[in-house]
């Protein structure tokens, strides 16, 4: 029977993770959510953002894209 911390991209040569590395893992993962969850927000923010003044909306348009490639990168 495996055990519940074993896992196939393990560093070390037995298989089994020890459980810093899988709170490590955790955490890692939770920051990158939280991540991606504020640059959404930031993206809704923007989008839903009403001007007509052309260098306001240049500027939102600007801060779109970055927030997007920012989005793209974390994958």
């Amino acid at each position: 029977m495996a055990s519940a911390l074993q896992q196939p991209e393990a560093k070390h040569g037995n298989g089994f993770v020890n459980e810093e590395q899988r709170r490590q893992a955790d955490l890692k993962r939770a920051a990158h959510e939280r991540q991606r969850q504020a640059l959404d927000l930031q993206r809704e923010n923007i989008l839903s953002q009403k001007t007509s003044n052309p260098a306001r909306r240049t500027a939102l348009e600007a801060a779109l894209v970055q927030i997007e490639a920012q989005i793209e990168a974390l994958g």
